[in-house]
């Protein structure tokens, strides 16, 4: 219904912000991580999600879109809510749980406060596939690698390798942060793959 709201920060805290825009204040709940990145900030454009529920309206508010699209993936598993999305999403940054799920590492979902070992494992079986099809990958969750990841990807493609395999190989290099160039980095993702 709403795709964002943007407009002055009248009020801040961890759990939610009041963006006033045309006179109206909008009360957002947010994550921890949207709450790092506008701490600062006078404004905001935050993309949002609303959940109408039987004895609530409530805002989400997003600073990027990659964490929304996360949101909203999370909240199609069976047992996982608003609150409990948002939770992760605040204990998580979008490219750890995105790697996570994507990676069959449940045990990164664990370490969240009040999420399971049924719950994780759920999260990552149910999202999985969804994840990697959708091609989130990090190019939306907004990494610093991105023509790094791009040229070595393609490289790996060329030299015959699985698209997905690739990608994971490539991006768990990137993450260790001990590269920086295209042919170091096929070098490495060769040598796992």
């Amino acid at each position: 219904m709403y795709e964002f709201v943007s407009g002055k920060l009248t009020q801040k805290n961890p759990a939610f912000v009041v963006i006033e825009t045309h006179g109206i204040g909008y009360m957002i709940n947010i994550s921890l991580n949207t709450f790092i990145s506008i701490k600062d900030k006078e404004s905001a454009k935050l993309f949002t999600h609303f959940v109408v529920r039987e004895d609530a309206q409530i805002l989400f508010g997003f600073a990027e879109e990659s964490e929304r699209e996360l949101f909203r993936y999370l909240l199609t598993v069976s047992g996982v809510g608003a609150s409990t999305a948002r939770l992760i999403l605040s204990s998580l940054t979008t490219e750890e749980l995105f790697t996570a799920i994507t990676q069959d590492d449940a045990n990164v979902l664990q370490s969240v406060k009040g999420i399971g070992g049924k719950t994780a494992q759920r999260i990552v079986i149910d999202l999985k596939d969804k994840l990697t099809k959708a091609e989130i990958g990090f190019e939306k969750v907004g990494t610093i690698h991105n023509t790094l990841r791009d040229e070595a990807l393609s490289g790996l493609l060329i030299l015959g390798f699985n698209k997905t395999i690739a990608s994971k190989a490539v991006n768990r290099i990137l993450k260790s942060g001990s590269v920086d160039s295209v042919e170091d980095l096929i070098k490495e993702a060769l040598k796992i793959l």
